[in-house]
């Protein structure tokens, strides 16, 4: 498959979740996002400039750019999950873990000020509730980092050569 093929291929499959995508498609593709992300951030700073409180580049076509090829780049992201036999919807676990470590986070600020009320000395508290807080960070980040990159390993995969759950090989 090439390049130009991968992205007209993705890009007409833009929601479809269903079916296999061979590594050819789905790297290719994840170039073409990455080349076009990098092409308009050049664009928004040449044509925006800079933000003159913060001295950042402006942008305002790489975020479209993005929100554009969202979606057809976690469909093709989820059939090339399938053509190695896993299921599609585990690329969403990097994400269910952050999610997992915000509501863990505010659940933990919550109660330690509840408890903060109901003692005499607070500051006994502030120990306890950094060391619960930073390594539950840290336990959060390295499931993420691990998870990450065993995604990233199946999506190195060579395709399953035979017809699995997902359909035939294409």
């Amino acid at each position: 498959m090439t390049f130009t093929t991968a992205i007209k291929t993705c890009l007409s499959k833009y929601v479809t979740f269903s079916g296999r995508a061979r590594r050819p498609e789905y790297w290719w593709f994840v170039l073409f996002v990455f080349l076009g992300a990098v092409l308009l951030s050049i664009i928004d700073a040449i044509v925006f400039g800079t933000n003159p409180e913060t001295g950042e580049p402006s942008q305002f076509l790489t975020p479209l750019f993005q929100f554009a090829t969202l979606l057809p780049m976690l469909a093709a992201g989820w059939r090339r999950m399938h053509d190695v036999g896993y299921p599609g919807w585990y690329l969403l676990l990097p994400l269910a873990i952050s999610f997992a470590m915000i509501l863990f986070l505010f659940s933990g600020v919550a109660v330690f000020s509840l408890m903060e009320g109901r003692v005499d000395d607070p500051e006994v508290l502030r120990g306890p509730a950094a060391f619960l807080g930073v390594s539950g960070l840290i336990a959060a980040m390295l499931l993420q980092l691990g998870l990450s990159i065993l995604i990233l390993w199946w999506l190195t995969r060579p395709s399953q050569p035979e017809a699995n759950e997902y359909g035939e090989p294409v």
